[in-house]
């Protein structure tokens, strides 16, 4: 099997996040048909949106990615040393890879190598969440992410902030009259921007970004509302995150944090040079899973471009990192 064909047929199956029914049809056929035994798991109500599990015998060391992807579609290309296209290293040539090398394990006579393939990763981790349900487990995950092939032991969580102002409309020149909501989320953010976030050995330091801001209704009324979304990547509980943010909301404003994934962090294991990367994965949502590693080929700093692509070389080599690695983790079961 090649990883540089499948990673294409994959590439050519839009499927971003919530429309992915199509590209989970092709995973579970082309498994169940080389004799996987394959479990779909619905996730939330859209028709065939499933996560994909398939085993041979028990497994002790499941390999996992997701299946979505974010928009818009890129077409799949290839050249003498990349392929292109949407979802080529984050995460449809990881997919391919880790099938690839399951086969070949098997090939060899390991049937203890399970194959788990989520949806909704780009937006909430649904899927992962899903997959806390399904069985058996075993006492390995090794989730796909672009890594350059190098094992990382730490990743910062994720916890998204969502501000809401009110205010109360009046005329730009009367403004005594009324309450400018876009003025109070202006000083909110300036005050969480300001916080003294935590550091952490390992994980380095706390990030803050305001992505979104929306508010008002045209620039000679007093906003009667406004808007921001904000992304913390954090580097321990989540918690000191919130009450550090909530203590400093000025009157009007209210926050919600309906997104809070946990940093990672596993063991160094031997014969492995250790790093950590910068941004999260489903990683802390699959803990049931038995203990977590963060392996993949490809470069982070291609995903989500208009430029997206994946070595070929660092797709074979993909390959033979999770066969070594699931191979290390399978002699101390």
């Amino acid at each position: 099997m090649d990883p540089v064909l499948l990673t294409r047929e994959l590439i050519r199956i839009p499927s971003p996040s919530g429309e992915e029914a199509a590209v989970v049809t092709f995973v579970a056929d082309r498994l169940a048909g080389a004799g996987w035994r394959v479990t779909r798991q619905p996730v939330g109500s859209a028709p065939g949106r499933d996560n994909v599990y398939a085993t041979l015998d028990p497994p002790v060391v499941v390999l996992s990615t997701h299946l979505d992807v974010v928009p818009p579609h890129l077409p799949d290309g290839e050249d003498a040393e990349w392929v292109y296209g949407r979802g080529a290293c984050d995460a449809k040539g990881i997919a391919a890879a880790m099938i690839v090398a399951a086969e070949r394990l098997r090939a060899g006579g390991e049937r203890r190598v399970g194959l788990l393939f989520v949806v909704g990763e780009e937006d909430g981790s649904e899927g992962a969440r899903a997959a806390a349900a399904l069985e058996p487990r075993g006492r390995f995950l090794v989730n796909g992410e672009p890594t350059g092939n190098q094992l990382a032991i730490g990743h910062p969580g994720a916890l998204r902030v969502v501000l809401t102002a009110g205010g109360r409309a009046a005329h730009s020149a009367y403004p005594e009259e009324g309450r400018s909501a876009v003025h109070a989320l202006l000083d909110a953010l300036d005050a969480i921007r300001r916080l003294a976030l935590p550091e952490d050995a390992l994980l380095g330091a706390t990030t803050l970004n305001v992505g979104r801001i929306e508010g008002g209704v045209a620039p000679n009324v007093l906003a009667p509302e406004a808007r921001a979304e904000l992304l913390v990547r954090t580097v321990g509980p989540s918690g000191r995150v919130r009450e550090a943010v909530a203590a400093v909301l000025p009157p009007g404003v209210s926050a919600a944090f309906p997104l809070d994934i946990a940093p990672a962090r596993s063991a160094p294991l031997e014969g492995w040079e250790p790093v950590t990367v910068r941004y999260t994965s489903d990683l802390p949502l699959l803990a049931a899973w038995g203990q977590g590693y963060l392996l993949g080929p490809g470069s982070i700093r291609l995903a989500h471009t208009a430029e997206e692509r994946i070595a070929k070389a660092d797709l074979h080599a993909g390959v033979d990192a999770y066969v070594r690695l699931a191979s290390q983790l399978l002699t101390t079961a």
